[in-house]
C-alpha cells in the first residue's frame, strides 16, 4: 500500500487519508441524508424555490452567530454571549431608532443605526476579550455572566416589540437575497482568512496550544481579544438581519440561540477543543440545522411546544457525533504512528 508522511511523523496509507478526509468532513453526507429525510417526510419545507429561499433567509441570524461561535471555538474559547450580544444590540440600537411610544426616538437616520449597532456588538466582544485575556476570567463563567447581564438589560429596556424602524434599516435583513447575500460573503471573506492570512493561522495555532503560539511569537492575549471583538461584530449583524427578518425588534430576540449555534458550529466539523475545523464545514452546519427547524416547524407531527425540547436533542446528537468523530481520528492517528 502507498503511503505518504503525516503530521508530526505520522505515517499513513491510502485507506487511514480517506477515513480522516471523510471524518473531516461527515457534515455534507449527513446533510444530503437529511435533505433526503426532508423530501420524503416534510416536502413542503422545500417544494419550490420560494420555500427553498425562505430556509436560506431564516438561515442568516443563525449563520452568523455559527460563524461567530466557529471563530472563537477555533481560537481555543468559546463564547455563550453571542445570542444576548446579537439581542441587546438590537433592542438598543431599535430604543434609538423607533417611533414607538416607549421608544427613545434619539434618531431616525439608519445610517446612524447601521454604525450604532455594530459598535454596541464589538464593544460588547471587546470587553470579553479583555476580560478573558488580560484579566485571566474563565471564558465559560465570563460569556455567561454576559449573557445573563445582557438579556436582563434588554428586558429592562422594553417588554414590548420596538416598531417604527425606519425602512433602510429594516430592509437590510428584511431583503431576502440581500441577506443570503450577506451571509455567503461573511463565509467567504471568513474561510479565505481563515486559510490563507497569518491572522487564521494565529488563530489555529492558538487554538491548538496557546503555549506553543506563545513561543514561536504570537501576541495570544492581543489575538484573544481580536476574536472575541469580532465574535461580537458577527453577532450584532445577526441582531441586525435577525431586525429585518421579522420587521420588528421582538422583546425575546436572540435569546436561545447559542445553542443551536454550538450545534451548528459542532456538527460542521469544529472542534470543541480548539485548532481544527474549516469554515466551510461550518456554513453546512448552518443548512443543516436551520433545514431541521424549518421542517419542525412544518411538520404536522411535532407541535410548537415539543420543538425546543427536539432542538436539545439535536444539540445533543451534534455532540455524540463530535465524541465518535474525535474518537475515530485518535484511533486512526495512534494505528498510523511510526
Amino acid at each position: 500500500m502507498s503511503t505518504e508522511q503525516g503530521f508530526l511523523g505520522r505515517t499513513f496509507g491510502d485507506r487511514d487519508d480517506v477515513i480522516l478526509t471523510l471524518l473531516d468532513n461527515m457534515i455534507w453526507p449527513i446533510l444530503a441524508i437529511v435533505i433526503l429525510g426532508v423530501l420524503v417526510f416534510v416536502p413542503q419545507t422545500l417544494r419550490n424555490t420560494n420555500a427553498i429561499r425562505l430556509v436560506l433567509w431564516a438561515a442568516v441570524p443563525i449563520g452568523l452567530l455559527v460563524l461567530a461561535e466557529s471563530l472563537c471555538l477555533l481560537s481555543g474559547h468559546f463564547d455563550l454571549s453571542i445570542g444576548s450580544i446579537a439581542g441587546f444590540s438590537a433592542m438598543f440600537t431599535g430604543m434609538l431608532l423607533g417611533t414607538c411610544p416607549s421608544c427613545w426616538g434619539v434618531t431616525t437616520n439608519p445610517w446612524a443605526g447601521f454604525g450604532i449597532i455594530l459598535v454596541t456588538g464589538s464593544l460588547i466582544g471587546l470587553v470579553n476579550g479583555i476580560m478573558i485575556a488580560k484579566m485571566g476570567l474563565n471564558p465559560f463563567l465570563q460569556t455567561l455572566a454576559f449573557l445573563i447581564i445582557f438579556e436582563g438589560a434588554k428586558t429592562a429596556m422594553q417588554t414590548q416589540p420596538v416598531t417604527g424602524l425606519p425602512r433602510l434599516y429594516v430592509d437590510v435583513g428584511g431583503t431576502p437575497e440581500f441577506a443570503i447575500g450577506v451571509l455567503l460573503f461573511a463565509f467567504l471573506v471568513f474561510g479565505l482568512i481563515m486559510r490563507f492570512t497569518t491572522f487564521g493561522q494565529a488563530v489555529y495555532a492558538l487554538g491548538s496550544s496557546e503555549k506553543s503560539a506563545r513561543e514561536v511569537g504570537i501576541d495570544t492575549e492581543r489575538l484573544i481579544i481580536v476574536v472575541y471583538t469580532i465574535s461580537g461584530l458577527l453577532a450584532a449583524i445577526a441582531g441586525l438581519m435577525l431586525t429585518g427578518f421579522v420587521g420588528v425588534v421582538p422583546p425575546l430576540i436572540g435569546e436561545g440561540l447559542v445553542f443551536q449555534a454550538f450545534a451548528g458550529a459542532v456538527i460542521g466539523g469544529i472542534s470543541l477543543f480548539g485548532g481544527r475545523g474549516k469554515i466551510t464545514g461550518a456554513l453546512g452546519g448552518v443548512v443543516l440545522i436551520q433545514l431541521v427547524q424549518s421542517a419542525l416547524n412544518n411538520s404536522p407531527v411535532v407541535g410548537a411546544t415539543q420543538i425546543q425540547m427536539v432542538n436539545g436533542f439535536v444539540l445533543l446528537a451534534a455532540i455524540l457525533l463530535y465524541s465518535t468523530q474525535a474518537k475515530l481520528r485518535a484511533r486512526i492517528l495512534a494505528s498510523g504512528a511510526v
